[in-house]
């Protein structure tokens, strides 16, 4: 197997009002690609994109079970997500919401529904990651937010700690 990366290609397409769809290709099978998507202490090492630390890191990992990443910036500003799994296909496919807690005023009906998939062909894993927002403009504010930059550093993460695994 090639050992190159694959580092910033993940592709965020927009779809409609409300959708993006995010692929990333990573150079890991999917069993290892798996293990650090879902695993605590795994997500605690590339979920900060480089950006500062995960401080918070629950996972009920089961169909009805919250999670919760928190992020501290070296300059202390704190960054927090949390959602609900839908639905777990262990290996394959999960299912979760997702809410930046950040948004005033912001409740479970704001929040994201994201579907995680995996696929792997000759030892590489896509990941497809489809994101349904609530609303256009909560897209639109995602968008903006630059975390798309965010994105490409925790995916390249992602790939070094899957690789490393082996």
């Amino acid at each position: 197997m090639s050992t190159t990366t694959t580092k910033n290609t993940a592709v965020v397409t927009l779809q409609g009002d409300n959708d993006l769809i995010i692929t990333r290709e990573f150079n890991a099978p999917k069993r290892l690609v798996w293990r650090v998507l879902t695993e605590p202490e795994l997500i605690r090492k590339w979920w900060h994109a480089n950006r500062g630390e995960v401080t918070v890191c629950d996972v009920d990992f089961r169909v009805g079970g919250r999670w919760r990443y928190v992020s501290v910036t070296p300059d202390g500003f704190e960054v927090a997500f949390s959602g609900e799994y839908r639905e777990i296909v262990p290996g394959e496919r999960v299912v979760h919401t997702e809410l930046y807690e950040g948004i005033p005023d912001a409740s479970d009906a704001d929040a994201a529904v994201n579907t995680v998939t995996l696929v792997e062909h000759d030892g590489r894993t896509t990941m497809t990651v489809h994101v349904h927002m609530a609303q256009p403009e909560h897209r639109t504010a995602m968008i903006e937010s630059g975390m798309e930059a965010g994105m490409q550093d925790a995916y390249n993460l992602l790939e070094e700690l899957a690789a490393g695994l082996r």
